[in-house]
């Protein structure tokens, strides 16, 4: 059949054929536009829930944890705040559970029996089974509370079987018992560490080992905190790429540009923020906009505008954003955050921000910053969070995840003491202070009348 327009006819021909392609009345079936019509009813519909959330945000509440060693943290968002924390777990299947339940009953009889090491390893087995069985939380606790003396770990069974049964009568009485003495050993903790610290201030600024700590510091916190990340440069690597600017080969641009993002961030925090008082959110877009500034200059210093998923964790959608951050800022600004000590302030600001979750990529590396701002103008070196513990800081945060922040911050005062410590040890020259070493990477300064170590 020929085209409409072919070579083969007359002009009056091809003028005839367009006029009637012109006036032609174009048909639709009444099925299919009836099809459209429901199509778009059924998309105003799906969208009526959103619009009343984009008119009518749902406040969430961004209030203080609470102290350390305060009451369990609840999973109620009312409560811990923050963000809608939407999980995704895995069902566990029944047959599993009838497991972890018989691993229980094993364990208390070897427990009766006198056996508690088998008791305990049984105890860890049916934990890994069942992680929310209360009962079995509760009795790995009471095990290790009477007869390893670890009164921390059993306070956080206890707490975690209050988060899965909130009135449960065995976890509540213990958690009463085991409360106060956590307390006590947390805060012991802070007293030695601010007592480090003032010995710190008392080196002079000039003392070469202080200055070779300082540079090596520097350089440590790239490094470790792009590593967590899953940058593959090596320390060497990261000290060259900031030291000269030239691109080590074999390794990809952007992980290189991560290293330049860090040390930009860091020489405007030390040029900049170190010497205000309040933070703003500005402040914080600032810092961001560096991290990624050499990764991806067009996410730098903007909140994320899709929706992202971090394994079963879902952040807050994107239009919650502006509101949560503004709180955040008003919380790390006000009178409240003043009772707190520094390294917990440090660290709740760090999980705060990581669980907003505002940008689309460079989350916890902005946060980690961050913390270690706070915890430079309170007088502490920058604290690294090695790579080496890069399981227990996420273990930690996941920890905070299902209810109790306390092993997180617990978790930063140790990072903290530890950069204290080697700055310390770096000015032993005819010092008397003692080191315990402990491990390679990890020595500890004794002071005197140490009785904590």
């Amino acid at each position: 059949m020929a085209t409409v327009f072919t070579c083969q006819s007359g002009p009056n021909h091809v003028s005839s054929k367009v006029n009637n392609i012109r006036h032609a009345e174009i048909v639709i079936p009444r099925y299919i536009f009836l099809g459209f019509i429901l199509l778009g009813f059924a998309v105003l519909i799906s969208n009526i829930p959103r619009a009343i959330q984009l008119f009518f945000p749902v406040k969430y509440n961004l209030g203080l944890f609470g102290k350390l060693g305060a009451e369990h943290f609840s999973l109620d968002v009312r409560q811990t705040g923050i963000a809608p924390r939407i999980r995704h777990n895995i069902p566990i299947n029944p047959d599993i559970k009838k497991e972890a339940v018989a691993a229980l009953h094993i364990a208390l009889d070897l427990k009766e029996q006198k056996k508690t090491d088998k008791a305990l390893r049984v105890l860890q087995h049916a934990i890994k089974l069942d992680p929310y069985h209360a009962d079995i939380l509760i009795a790995y606790g009471e095990l290790v509370e009477e007869f390893e003396s670890d009164i921390v770990t059993a306070d956080l069974m206890y707490n975690r079987a209050l988060v899965v049964s909130p009135q449960h009568k065995q976890a509540l009485e213990n958690t009463l018992r085991t409360k106060p003495i956590v307390e006590e050993i947390d805060q012991k903790r802070f007293n030695r560490i601010d007592k480090k610290r003032d010995r710190l201030y008392k080196v002079p600024s000039n003392h070469p080992g202080l200055r070779r700590a300082k540079q090596e510091a520097y350089f440590s916190h790239i490094y470790h905190t792009n590593a967590i990340e899953g940058n593959t440069l090596t320390l060497s690597q990261t000290r060259a790429i900031v030291e000269t600017r030239i691109a080590v080969g074999g390794k990809s641009l952007a992980e290189q540009n991560e290293v330049l993002g860090l040390d930009a961030a860091l020489s405007y925090i030390n040029s900049t923020l170190l010497g205000i008082g309040q933070l703003t959110l500005d402040d914080l877009l600032e810092i961001h906009r560096r991290v990624l500034g050499f990764v991806d200059p067009t996410e730098a210093g903007r909140f994320r505008k899709t929706q992202v998923f971090v394994g079963d964790f879902e952040p807050p959608p994107p239009e919650d954003l502006q509101y949560l951050m503004d709180q955040f800022i008003e919380w790390l600004n006000s009178e409240e955050t003043i009772t707190l000590h520094p390294i917990e302030l440090a660290a709740l600001a760090h999980y705060k921000l990581v669980i907003i979750h505002p940008f689309y990529d460079g989350n916890g590396r902005t946060s980690r910053l961050l913390m270690n701002l706070i915890l430079m103008q309170a007088g502490f070196p920058p604290v690294s969070i090695e790579v080496e513990d890069r399981y227990r800081y996420y273990e930690s945060l996941e920890t905070a995840n299902n209810g109790d922040v306390r092993p997180f911050i617990r978790f930063i005062a140790e990072c903290t003491e530890r950069t204290v410590d080697e700055f310390l040890i770096s000015t032993l020259e005819g010092s008397s202070l003692q080191v315990l070493n402990r491990t390679n990477r990890d020595r500890v300064i004794l002071l005197e009348k140490d009785e904590d170590l």
